[in-house]
């Protein structure tokens, strides 16, 4: 499916470049770290990259950018690749990782330290942040900042050999430590990892950073344009000073920076993430409260839904807070259209039809989508015993005191009237079941919504199967939980409950993770189906809007 990127000042820079460069080929990439799964902010930056390429016959290239072994592992690379797909987008030939170019990184380091623009620095990491200074305060040299070149060769040698401690020495490049930029004072190039590489094993023992590795496998990618979030626009500088000091002049990947996702009721952050993790509040990357991609699938969303959220939420510079309605509305759309009808009854009571035969069943003809009749038919049996909504007869049916209505008479969705005219209750005095009369004139009738109260939806207790609804909420209570000092204060304690009722029969005709529209409750997806207790699972993805 093709989506449509609004006109925003990305495309108005591709279009400038294309007026002046019409054979300009459009190379992006969609560069994420292994180190946990894609989130909603990492779906908006997939859309960007990948229609952007689409739209100018360009080229997006899926790249790994692997360079902390620490914090990564093969599943997130598996996880990444699946969300990727999922979402219905296909990079550009083979899958890259930043490793593909350690043996690059470690040359380019040997340049930059024979043009005296890196040295090996034998500061510790805290000696380091301490010499860096602060906003206010200037930086100070490093005592090693003025080594020979064959003193750093040497020493970058045996950093490659294994021969200093982790954290006991580090490449740094040699800029200024008198820089109104924090990351221009000196930035660390290179560090030492003991620790296996998911790609390399254990052939390289320093790993290059982000910043020096990113703009270089750019470069040597070929990527036109390097699209990031507005949190990377100070680390424009020092990707532009690696590369020019490397000599590249050939297609210099030019970056761009666009404001991140902030969703309302929702953190994006993978450390604040991990750390629900940690805290055991979520089970897993992909439970369904998580705003992980993988989250989002298992809870039912639709990657249609996403893709459509991430068309209408644009482009910017400017950071802004995205309503949560705005994706409820995407989710709610898509399956409005793609969604089975049947009906559930969330929290039943019993009622029992006295003037209708107790053999007898009566199957009902009914669509399963009202308006497309490619999805077919069911039948739904209407006998004696039958389901409806607690709440519908507590709302509906009662009066203030508690006691029943008279002459309420009630339209069951595509079948009869009925007439409640008793309720039976126990020895606590909580009700057992109702009692009810139908009317057998009424099946098929039009325009009795005049004659009735209120018209609600049931199942038969013969056509019934009980069923699990996993019911997520917002995780947190606050608009903007990234502003809290805490995000564990504001968890919502309803975040997730559960419900246990009745499903009508044909549902077992209906595949697993499909999405359906229980009627007046809402859109769920078909988890699981336990045929040895005849039992069915169900997530609520989204309620119905609420007239």
């Amino acid at each position: 499916m093709t989506y449509n990127i609004k006109n925003n000042f990305i495309k108005n820079i591709i279009k400038k470049d294309l007026l002046k460069y019409p054979e300009k080929k459009i190379n992006t990439r969609f560069p994420p770290e292994p180190n946990g799964y894609l989130h909603l902010g990492h779906a908006k930056s997939i859309f960007l990259n990948f229609n952007l390429a689409k739209m100018y016959n360009g080229t997006c290239n899926l790249r790994f950018d692997d360079t902390n072994p620490k914090k990564e592992n093969i599943k997130y690379i598996k996880s990444i690749k699946k969300d990727i797909k999922w979402l219905g987008y296909n990079w550009n030939k083979k899958i890259r990782f930043s490793s593909d170019y350690f043996q690059d990184f470690y040359k380019y380091a040997i340049i930059l330290i024979k043009k005296k623009l890196a040295y090996v620095d034998q500061l510790n990491k805290l000696q380091i942040k301490e010499l860096r200074g602060t906003l206010l305060k200037k930086g100070i040299n490093s005592p090693y900042r003025n080594q020979t070149i064959q003193e750093n060769l040497s020493l970058f040698e045996k950093m490659k050999n294994g021969f200093f401690k982790e954290g006991q020495v580090c490449l740094r490049a040699k800029i200024d430590m008198n820089s109104s930029s924090l990351i221009m004072r000196d930035p660390v190039l290179y560090r030492i990892l003991y620790k296996s590489h998911h790609q390399t094993k254990k052939k390289w023992c320093i790993y290059p950073t982000y910043d020096f590795s990113h703009c270089i496998s750019d470069a040597l990618e070929g990527i036109t344009y390097s699209l990031c979030t507005l949190e990377f626009l100070e680390n424009k500088k020092l990707y532009n000073w690696i590369l020019k000091k490397l000599s590249f002049k050939k297609n210099v990947p030019q970056q761009y920076e666009f404001s991140r996702l902030n969703l309302e009721y929702t953190v994006l952050s993978k450390r604040k993430l991990q750390l629900l993790l940690n805290k055991k509040i979520i089970k897993s990357w992909d439970d369904p409260r998580m705003p992980t991609i993988s989250g989002f699938r298992k809870k039912g969303y639709t990657a249609n839904s996403i893709n459509n959220f991430c068309e209408k939420i644009g482009f910017t510079k400017q950071e802004s807070m995205i309503q949560l309605s705005l994706l409820d509305s995407c989710i709610r759309k898509d399956l409005n259209i793609s969604s089975y009808r049947k009906m559930a009854i969330l929290q039943p009571i019993l009622i029992f039809i006295t003037n209708y035969s107790k053999n007898t069943s009566q199957y009902l003809k009914i669509l399963n989508h009202p308006h497309n009749i490619k999805f077919g038919y069911r039948y739904l049996s209407f006998s004696q015993t039958i389901y409806i909504e607690k709440k519908d007869f507590k709302k509906k049916c009662l009066d203030q005191k508690k006691k029943l209505k008279k002459n309420i008479k009630i339209k069951l969705r595509y079948s009869y009237v009925i007439t409640i005219y008793k309720i039976v209750l126990d020895k606590k005095k909580n009700i057992l079941f109702l009692l009810a009369q139908y009317d057998p004139k009424t099946l098929g009738k039009k325009n009795i919504k005049n004659n009735v109260n209120f018209i609600i939806h049931w199942i038969s207790q013969k056509d019934s199967i009980p069923a699990i609804f996993k019911f997520y909420s917002p995780l947190f209570l606050k608009k903007k939980p990234e502003k809290s000092k805490n995000i564990l204060n504001i968890i919502n304690p309803k975040n997730y409950f559960k419900k246990k009722g009745y499903i009508e029969k044909s549902i077992l005709k209906i595949p697993l993770k499909t999405s359906i529209q229980f009627e007046r409750i809402g859109y769920f997806f078909l988890k699981k189906i336990n045929f040895k207790k005849n039992l069915i699972t169900c997530n609520e993805i989204i309620s119905l809007k609420k007239k």
